[in-house]
């Protein structure tokens, strides 16, 4: 069966500079992944960008990425150095060529040393300078630039490092979290009423995880209830100001009572007969779900700006793809303005805390010489891409 989306849909692939330009100087510099690599030298992006436009080109017409601050900006305040600018002005002026639009995201989990050492998002104080940030990236790229994202995922930036404690700057505190969230909405609401100035015709909109939880007896009905509404509904409130909501949709993570994944309980999902990948439990069906409700939540246009499996297998990763955009299609059959689809990645990329060996991409990197290589999930992507339809 073939389903054909509509004429101006949009289709793209997307990473993030901390993941795939050697670090450097923000707070993910030095970390040990839970694969035992270093976070400092990822996937040479920095020294590819022509290559990589290349591979972003075949995969469609939207690239959805970030620029590290730490590099563009040494010091609170200070002029962007033009080395680093030039090198992003190239970069960004090949993908015009290839006519390429750019969906620009402002924070992705990456800040500068300096901004952590400042309070980070902990301090209302240091909004002036993230806004100053803001402001030169609109004088200096704006013209780049076809959708603005203020902030990548704030729920998972939020929940992970501020209540589980696993991302930088590690903390165990919901009094903080709440803080952070608060002033991270305070920020985005400053970012949007900026750009919408300098750019009217530009949309501005933020990226937000999803899931789905669900309890599989009732000890695991609480607490995933209690993650459904944190998550969803309580981390949303400060974002409520945009033009549209990018979803980012991976996991389905049951609860019995505790979560369970396959990288704090491996084998366990196997066990319990639930499909996944190489992190989480798989159920597409959850992000139509997700998409639904966000659609009659806040009656706002939706981008899925991250989808994909975490699998080394391209037969796996082609299977996937067509679950997710079956469900996709089904959304808009029922009458949800979805823009367009970004898959996650473009090419492999250093995975946080977990580290390069948990790979998403469509494009393979070679772990250590940074080769690139397209796989046959990424030649599959490519023809959905250009006929805009998927036979399933």
């Amino acid at each position: 069966m073939k389903l054909e989306f509509p004429p101006h849909f949009l289709w793209g692939t997307s990473t993030a500079a901390a993941q795939v330009e050697t670090a450097f100087d923000h707070q993910w510099k030095g970390l040990e992944a839970k694969d035992g690599f270093v976070l400092d030298r990822t996937t040479d992006h920095e020294r590819r960008r022509e290559e990589d436009a290349e591979y972003i080109a075949r995969l469609g017409s939207v690239y959805r990425c970030s620029m590290d601050w730490s590099k563009l900006q040494r010091a609170p305040f200070a002029p962007f150095d033009e080395e680093t600018v030039a090198e992003y002005l190239d970069f960004f002026e090949i993908l015009r060529q290839k006519r390429v639009r750019i969906m620009l995201v402002l924070h992705h989990f990456a800040h500068p040393n300096w901004f952590e050492k400042g309070g980070g998002w902990l301090n209302e104080d240091n909004l002036p300078a993230f806004m100053d940030f803001v402001k030169q990236t609109a004088d200096r790229f704006g013209e780049f630039v076809s959708f603005w994202n203020t902030f990548n995922e704030p729920n998972v930036y939020v929940l992970n490092g501020f209540f589980r404690g696993t991302f930088p700057p590690y903390k165990r505190s919901r009094s903080k979290a709440e803080k952070v969230l608060r002033y991270m909405g305070m920020a985005h609401d400053l970012a949007y009423k900026y750009l919408k100035i300098r750019f009217p015709g530009t949309p501005v909109g933020i990226s937000f995880n999803t899931g789905y939880f669900k309890g599989l007896n009732f000890v695991g009905k609480i607490p995933a209830a209690f993650t459904d509404w944190w998550f969803h509904r309580y981390a949303a409130k400060p974002f409520r100001q945009v033009d549209f909501w990018g979803l980012s949709y991976y996991a389905y993570i049951p609860f019995n009572p505790f979560p369970i994944d396959e990288l704090s309980k491996p084998g366990k999902l196997d066990q319990l007969g639930i499909a996944r990948d190489n992190m989480w439990g798989y159920f597409p069906e959850g992000l139509k779900i997700r998409i639904k409700e966000f659609h009659q939540r806040y009656q706002k246009p939706i981008f899925i700006t991250e989808n994909g499996i975490c699998t080394e297998d391209s037969d796996r990763r082609i299977a996937a793809i067509k679950d997710y955009l079956k469900v996709c299609h089904e959304a808009i059959q029922e009458g949800v303005n979805l823009m367009g689809y970004i898959h996650w990645s473009t090419w492999d990329n250093f995975e946080w805390d977990l580290g390069p060996t948990y790979r998403f991409g469509l494009v393979r990197v070679n772990t250590f010489t940074k080769e690139r290589q397209m796989t046959p999930a990424g030649l599959f992507y490519e023809n959905i891409t250009k006929v805009n339809a998927i036979e399933i």
